[in-house]
């Protein structure tokens, strides 16, 4: 059923979303305010389920693209987004019926909101990554046969650049990478146009308001003394994410990270509160493999997420400090995610990693630990 996203759905679903971006996906507090904004010069926004979206409609996803560090201190001016679907527009003409997220994330679950409220459009509720990755071919539009381009990346000085390279969306990636560093590291862009009915074959479904249901969990848990992390397993129980597991609990020890090529990448180092056991974990942009004493506990494209670990308020990996207290989860992806087609796409061997993909719930079970019992710090 379609619904109504007003002002004060943002929280919730910034939070939530921002959980879904394991760590990536731009910063929640900067999305939220964008869509705030927008939503009071321009009213709430329809959202569609992907399931009433009409199999001849034009779907044009948005999103912002570039290293989470720049985001932090480069924020859009609010109309580059818009700027890039009307280009593509023109350049393909026809118009949208609707846009939608290509990611999961606290930026990238806002903009097409943004681009709805300031173009009247409806959001179609679901996105082609189910979490956030750092490239743009690792999108299940692409895997089940959609491609990327023509696309187009618009700058914070009204400059746009369109990029067609036909069926290659490695290529895409690569090119629009170039145009997006040399606009200051972070962009706008409309990418993957497709049909509605291509949304219902390849787009993973109601991910919008799974990101609302997840915020609204945590809040109401942490209002009724409950413990977040338990609520969110609960939540996510009867979605098709189904497992949460509890990695670790700790606190950050080191964290490197660098902004390099357009990506923050980096390395994080976490310690048990008693001091026995060790979590390491590698991101680019979003967090890809937690291995506990040497052993991985999940990786990639199973989300790997690190929570505050009083309140369960996710921590992008911009945002990771010396000192922090948290609870570092995993959450098994949707069936979509976990084809040989897509793990060709945004597998751990597409990010140089070694190990194998092997499902969160199974490699926890196999560790045979009791991490997967949440426990408050002492």
């Amino acid at each position: 059923m379609s619904w109504t996203l007003g002002p004060e759905d943002l929280p919730d679903l910034a939070r939530g979303a921002a959980l879904l971006g394991t760590g990536g996906g731009g910063d929640p507090h900067v999305g939220r305010l964008m869509v705030q904004e927008a939503m009071r010069e321009h009213g709430p926004v329809a959202v569609l389920d992907p399931d009433e979206v009409d199999d001849d409609a034009f779907v044009i996803p948005t999103a912002m693209m570039g290293a989470p560090t720049v985001m932090v201190e480069k924020i859009p001016r609010g109309d580059e987004a818009v700027t890039a679907l009307r280009t593509l527009e023109r350049l393909l003409g026809r118009r949208a019926t609707a846009t939608m997220p290509i990611e999961c994330g606290g930026i990238n679950s806002m903009i097409p909101l943004v681009v709805a409220a300031r173009s009247g459009l409806p959001v179609v509720d679901a996105d082609g990554m189910g979490r956030a990755f750092p490239e743009l071919q690792m999108e299940t539009f692409g895997v089940y046969g959609v491609p990327g381009s023509p696309m187009v990346v618009s700058g914070d000085h009204g400059e746009t650049v369109t990029i067609d390279t036909g069926p290659d969306n490695i290529r895409m990636e690569w090119l629009a990478r170039g145009a997006t560093i040399r606009m200051g590291g972070a962009a706008l862009i409309a990418e993957y146009a497709m049909s509605g009915a291509d949304v219902k074959r390849t787009a993973i479904p109601r991910t919008l308001s799974l990101g609302l249901s997840l915020g609204r969990a945590i809040r109401e848990a942490r209002e009724q003394l409950r413990d977040p992390v338990s609520a969110l397993a609960e939540a996510l129980s009867t979605t098709i994410y189904t497992h949460l597991r509890v990695l670790f609990a700790g606190k950050v020890a080191d964290v490197e990270r660098r902004t390099v090529d357009g990506f923050a990448r980096g390395r994080a180092r976490f310690t048990s509160f008693d001091g026995t056991s060790t979590l390491r974990t590698q991101f680019q942009n979003e967090t890809l493999i937690a291995e506990v004493d040497g052993e991985v506990a999940a990786i990639v494209p199973d989300l790997i997420c690190v929570l505050e670990a009083e309140s369960a308020e996710p921590i992008t990996t911009e945002g990771l400090r010396y000192g922090q207290r948290v609870v570092v989860v995993g959450i098994s992806t949707p069936p979509i995610m976990r084809t040989p087609e897509a793990l060709a796409v945004f597998g751990p061997a597409c990010f140089g990693l070694a190990e194998e993909f092997r499902p969160v719930e199974v490699v926890s079970e196999y560790h045979g630990s009791d991490r997967g019992t949440h426990s408050r710090p002492a």
